[in-house]
């Protein structure tokens, strides 16, 4: 099994690529060992020392580190996807349990606002979820009230340095540009 792996714009962040299916569905982002109970593979992950995120994406696995270096334990990164999938574990142990982000909460927005907030929706699925999953993360629209649109970043995007100019620059500035009444946005 040959495993790739691609730096992300978050240098504590790489993204690792088995070169299949890793989760069908929503994509997982874990952050504690005790969030990571769910997804063997995750858990197996958090059991290296100096891992603080795992963030499991379609055909991706996006691994985040502390201050140790990369050189450390990449290997063993690579040795637990390696193992886990030649062993045929599953990636969760309830793929039909709903997944509760340990970080979410109820979508905010006024009624008024319902057909803006699809189409920021839309926008965020087909043009900004893509791209962001290119670089190991994701984003999640969480509200929207007064002209603020707010988004929870996952994944390589959790933390990133450049995270604030993909904001500002990327994901603000193509709201704005099509939905009218979209002022900024806000990471939460």
């Amino acid at each position: 099994m040959f495993i790739q792996t691609e730096a992300t714009p978050n240098p504590a962040t790489l993204k690792f690529l088995p070169g299949r299916d890793v989760l069908v569905g929503e994509p997982r982002d874990f952050r504690s060992i005790d969030a990571a109970a769910a997804s063997p593979l995750a858990a197996s992950l958090f059991g290296i020392s100096g891992v603080t995120g795992v963030f499991l994406g379609s055909d991706f696995i996006s691994v985040t580190k502390d201050d140790t270096n990369w050189a450390h334990i990449k290997p063993a990164i690579l040795g637990v996807i390696m193992d886990h999938f030649l062993a045929g574990k599953p990636v969760l142990l309830d793929a039909n349990e709903p997944h509760v982000d340990e970080f979410a909460g109820e979508e905010f927005f006024e009624e008024e606002d319902k057909e803006m907030v699809e189409v920021i929706k839309e926008l965020l699925a087909t043009r900004v979820r893509p791209a962001v999953a290119m670089d190991g993360g994701d984003i999640i629209f969480r509200g929207f009230k007064e002209g603020t649109v707010f988004l929870h970043m996952q994944g390589a995007c959790s933390g990133c340095p450049s995270s604030t100019a993909t904001l500002k620059s990327g994901i603000e500035n193509l709201l704005r540009h099509f939905v009218p009444g979209v002022e900024q946005v806000q990471q939460v």
